[in-house]
């Protein structure tokens, strides 16, 4: 087995058998540490604007990449969106969340390297989890430039056969050979990412288990004022 087959074919795995497992330690044996370790009460400057734009922009990644990656080929020409067009869209998507999150993420790794008060309080997986999610949005936005130039030549090949490789990997059945011939910069960022599920369990990212997803749709709360005599 070579590389391109121990990084694409049996790495995903790890990552992903990591990710689940991991998590689900974590949370019966951790449950103290199973938090977010928000710093805003430590300091607020440029904490909202930061963390606005940089969660704003990792759910637009993940719920793009999830559709963009998962939906098969087939389903977006019935919809009438060509090859082309779905790459523009991803282009143009990936381009925008991507920079958020680069500018983001940014901001938050350096409050948490330089600011005094919030770097006591940090952990190093909280300085180093921030500094791999902005490299691995950097990687990925400079793919956009490989993209561009496919899509002037009418080629959307690549896009197609990265995401034929990711549905290779959900139903058990991986196919290393589709990435054979793709340009480096896309699997650099490949590894990144699945590099993230691998830390995922054992940083601050966990909290995103527990989204607080039922907020949205709760009872109104009934306040009644206490009468005196």
């Amino acid at each position: 087995m070579d590389l391109h087959h121990l990084v694409f074919g049996v790495y995903p795995y790890i990552a992903l058998a990591t990710f689940v497992l991991g998590s689900w330690i974590r949370f019966d044996h951790e449950q103290y540490t199973w938090k977010s370790d928000s710093s805003q009460l430590l300091s607020k400057q440029n904490m909202r604007f930061a963390s606005n734009v940089f969660h704003i922009g990792m759910l637009g990644i993940f719920f793009g990449h999830l559709v963009g990656l998962l939906t098969p080929h087939a389903v977006f020409l019935a919809l009438g969106i060509s090859d082309i067009a779905h790459q523009g869209i991803a282009i143009a998507a990936g381009g925008v969340f991507g920079l958020m999150v680069i500018v983001g993420g940014t901001m938050l790794w350096l409050r948490r390297l330089f600011n005094p008060r919030v770097r006591a309080a940090s952990r190093w997986m909280d300085i180093n989890i921030l500094g791999w999610l902005v490299m691995t949005a950097l990687v990925g936005f400079s793919t956009i430039f490989w993209s561009v130039g496919h899509a002037q030549h009418g080629d959307a090949s690549v896009m197609i056969r990265l995401a034929e490789w990711v549905q290779s990997i959900v139903i058990l059945q991986p196919n290393p050979e589709l990435l054979r011939g793709v340009d480096t910069v896309f699997k650099i960022h490949i590894f990144f990412g699945l590099s993230v599920f691998l830390f995922f369990p054992f940083t601050r990212l966990v909290h995103i288990w527990s989204a607080p997803v039922g907020y949205l749709f709760r009872a109104y709360q009934i306040v009644r004022a206490k009468r005196t005599a």
